[in-house]
């Protein structure tokens, strides 16, 4: 049995094979995160395992590895994901003191693996991965549309008084339209402008038309977790998304961490206190603070958590507080919804 460790990058991936006694076998390989990605491994490793058994034991960067993975469980490959945490203590290990590289990295991993059997295994859920599709585009479309509105609005200021502050808004846009269209200005600069707007209706229809798509593929598979307040269709298809297998998170601890709501605990001059985790998942902890905030306005049980720690925390402590709070819920409700659609997650066998 070999296991070849990998870690993974942005824009490429570092990958060493180790035997099961723990020695490294074949060269290392370092590859391009891109269509060929797959091909190139699984040549790699043949010419070095022939067809002995592979297990493939990824860095827990879901972000950069998810391609990774799923190309090699669908080519018919074991897929475990290693922990961070794992990871460094092994490269503690069977590293030179204060050693550091990506190929010292990738025997960590495969060390890791080898060394803890019950790791996480990869798997596929259709769904999940359509709906990462449509969150990502979405994501990309308000980025879009951010900027050119900020484009249209720096143009405006030349020409007009005041332009209404929201124009994702299909009435303050009409109204900036009627604007534009009195304008005492060239042909040409008007038609300009108009085009801009137009720009910003088309993208304001297609985020339209994602979020409908969205609410009817979240809707099934989230009904627990649409029922905590602040958790829109929009927010939960980034839980979903982005965490994929609530299972691999064991406790809401864990999942706090991963989205950098756990706070760290600091010791200094004898007195133990807390800091903000500014590390995690950034957009996880998007869609808890922004949760956090509709429960500060609306949910009486979070109002009351926060009215008890705002003395002593600050606002900003108190909401904290709640977003860690929050983490339990979201990872109990996920973890209810994850239990009706387990069936139609893809487990696939490794090839012989």
């Amino acid at each position: 049995m070999v296991t070849v460790g990998i870690d993974p990058h942005k824009h490429v991936h570092v990958a060493v094979a180790v035997e099961d006694g723990g020695r490294r076998i074949g060269k290392p390989l370092t590859v391009g995160n891109d269509a060929s990605l797959i091909t190139v491994l699984l040549k790699w490793i043949r010419s070095i395992t022939g067809d002995t058994p592979v297990t493939w034991a990824i860095e827990d960067g879901r972000g950069f590895a998810r391609r990774l993975a799923d190309g090699l469980l669908l080519a018919g490959h074991e897929v475990v994901w290693v922990p961070t945490r794992l990871t460094a203590a092994h490269r503690k290990l069977h590293a030179a003191t204060g050693a550091k590289s990506d190929q010292i990295d990738a025997a960590a991993v495969a060390h890791a693996a080898i060394a803890t059997p019950g790791l996480d295994r990869h798997r596929i859920d259709e769904r999940v991965r359509e709906l990462r599709v449509l969150v990502d585009y979405r994501s990309d479309l308000i980025k879009r549309r951010t900027m050119a509105i900020n484009q249209l609005k720096a143009q405006l200021h030349v020409w007009l008084d005041h332009t209404p502050g929201d124009l994702a808004r299909a009435r303050n846009l009409a109204t900036v339209t009627a604007l534009v269209n009195t304008m005492t200005t060239r042909a040409h600069v008007r038609q300009a402008l108009i085009d801009m707007i137009a720009e910003i209706a088309e993208i304001n229809r297609r985020v339209h038309d994602l979020d409908t798509t969205i609410r009817q593929l979240v809707s099934p598979l989230a009904p627990a977790l649409l029922e905590v307040t602040g958790i829109s269709h929009n927010s939960a298809a980034v839980l979903i998304t982005e965490i994929g297998d609530i299972n691999r998170f064991g406790t809401s601890a864990k999942l706090a961490r991963y989205t950098g709501c756990a706070p760290i605990p600091v010791y200094s001059a004898d007195q133990q206190r807390h800091r903000l985790h500014r590390g995690g998942n950034r957009r996880l902890n998007s869609v808890l603070y922004t949760a956090a905030i509709v429960q500060k306005r609306q949910h009486p049980a979070a109002q009351t958590l926060l009215a008890r720690h705002e003395p002593a925390k600050g606002s900003r402590g108190a909401r904290r507080i709640l977003q860690r709070h929050l983490i339990d819920v979201i990872h109990r409700a996920m973890t209810a919804d994850h239990a009706t659609w387990q069936h139609h997650i893809t487990r696939y066998q490794p090839t012989a």
